[in-house]
């Protein structure tokens, strides 16, 4: 399902199938009879948060919709990307023909068809506090429903009347249950999660490849990989990464240049301990990829329809916190593959730790300064992850006159995994290009086929540095092959796909 999320978010076609209709219209039917009968429920016949005691009259039950949709929509910042905007359509649309939420159909064909028409809401980013979900956000994506807020457009964004009106849709009319049941969930932080995570998922399979590159650079042992070794400690992902290593490293001619001479005992930390460390960050994302797999398919609504029981429950499965905890523990384990992989780039550049590379990666150092401030570059931002690390979750601000009481800050918590994912892929590229022009320095040596591979790519997308020289395309070039997975994509097809 993540997948498919991924999918969508990236322009796929969505429908409503049969069976999601017969569940929304059981579903509505309990409302229906509930507010029909003067059945007190929360947010039907209520008010919201610190005023759930107010008795609202049926009458009002429009208003009363349209008021929470417009009262919350009190998200600030920079807009999510369109990308994440339509991952959060899809999710809450979900969530809704999941069948326990008591609105109409309509209002999930209206998600459906604003997604297949790229009529995609604006939504900034700031003013979730994770519980009751992400109410902000949530409200901001719900307004265009009812001809309010914003749509994305090409040059930013536009008013969603203007864009309803061009395209023949009528902004809907809200009825009892439908305004909550759109502003009531945890799709906002889910669906930064999600992609977020993606992006996580393609680094550190990148992150072993670059690795190797520099490890084979620096002309480090393969020896620590060894999978007697690795079987004492089998821990998934460090298994894997080993693996990876193996064969990225496997028919070396670096290698075997210096696999009989006088060596040192053990490589540094850095390169022999790689499998530890981004095997760590790998078993963090597979409990990750589990903990979203299942919030995807949750009812993260308030109150729950229950079609069975003929029955509205209120409970607290909006709050966020298993997104949260699952979040921050993303982005602190990838503070560790950046950290790493700057230790890394600065063995390379340092002549002392380097076995014989010139220093900065620039034949006429002294006269070039070469490689050293993409050094620099990447010990920035991996100090700005280690920041970002500080986990959103543990904190709590009480809101609404302390009726919700504790929260659980999982928005903020996926927007910091977000960036550090983001300053992760920027240090593994200056890795990288690093990596590639240390190779071209052990000529006439050759690397194996897999890091040839990968510095083949790289050389197709940058020179070789003979003088200093501008570096701002040098790095986008270098980024948009680890972002894109190229990078990692190259040496696989050299020797077969990696875990």
């Amino acid at each position: 399902m993540l997948a498919d999320v991924e999918r969508v978010a990236l322009g796929a076609p969505v429908a409503l199938g049969d069976g999601a209709r017969g569940r929304i219209g059981a579903a509505r039917d309990v409302i229906e009879r509930a507010v029909a009968e003067g059945r007190t429920i929360y947010g039907v016949t209520t008010g919201f948060g610190a005023l759930a005691d107010t008795r609202i009259d049926p009458a009002d039950a429009s208003t009363l919709q349209h008021g929470i949709v417009t009262s919350h929509a009190t998200a600030v910042g920079p807009d999510l990307s369109r990308e994440e905007a339509r991952a959060m359509l899809l999710l809450r649309a979900h969530v809704l023909a999941l069948g326990h939420s008591g609105v109409r159909a309509d209002v999930v064909e209206r998600m459906v068809e604003m997604l297949n028409r790229d009529l995609i809401p604006a939504v900034p980013e700031q003013g979730s506090l994770g519980a009751s979900g992400d109410l902000a956000p949530l409200a901001c994506l719900a307004l265009p429903l009812i001809g309010r807020g914003r749509v994305l457009t090409d040059a930013g964004s536009e008013p969603a009347a203007d864009a309803l009106a061009r395209a023949g849709l009528a902004p809907l009319l809200l009825q009892a249950k439908e305004g909550l049941a759109l502003v009531n969930g945890t799709q906002g932080m889910l669906a930064i999660g999600i992609l977020a995570l993606a992006r996580a998922e393609q680094l550190l399979r990148t992150a072993d490849v670059v690795a190797a590159m520099s490890i084979e650079a620096l002309l480090g042992t393969d020896a620590p990989f060894d999978e007697l070794l690795q079987r004492l400690r089998p821990h998934p992902g460090q298994m894997a990464s080993a693996a990876n290593l193996r064969r990225l490293l496997a028919d070396s001619p670096i290698r075997e240049s210096h696999r009989d001479s006088p060596h040192l005992v053990q490589d540094a930390y850095s390169l022999r301990c790689t499998p530890q460390v981004h095997g760590a960050s790998r078993d963090t994302a597979a409990h990750v990829e589990g903990v979203l797999g299942i919030e995807v398919n949750a009812v993260s609504d308030n109150p729950i329809v229950l079609p069975d029981a003929d029955d509205v429950r209120s409970g607290g499965n909006f709050h966020g916190m298993p997104v949260a905890v699952a979040m921050d523990a993303l982005a602190l384990s990838l503070v560790s593959v950046a950290s790493i992989s700057d230790r890394r780039l600065y063995r390379l550049l340092d002549p002392k730790r380097s076995n014989g590379l010139p220093p900065f990666l620039v034949p006429a150092s002294g006269l070039n300064s070469g490689f050293m401030l993409i050094q620099y570059t990447a010990a920035s931002l991996v100090s700005e992850a280690k920041s970002l690390a500080h986990p959103a979750s543990v904190d709590s601000i009480p809101s609404s006159a302390g009726q919700e009481d504790h929260v659980s800050m999982g928005m903020i918590a996926a927007r910091h995994a977000r960036a550090v994912v983001s300053n992760a892929e920027v240090v593994l590229a200056l890795e990288a290009l690093a990596a590639a022009q240390a190779l071209d320095l052990r000529s006439p040596l050759t690397p194996g086929p897999a890091t040839k591979a990968a510095h083949d790519a790289m050389r197709a997308r940058v020179p070789f540095v003979e003088h200093d020289r501008e570096f701002g395309e040098d790095i986008a070039a270098a980024l948009a092959l680890v972002r894109s997975g190229e990078l990692a994509d190259s040496a696989a097809r050299a020797v077969g796909e990696l875990a």
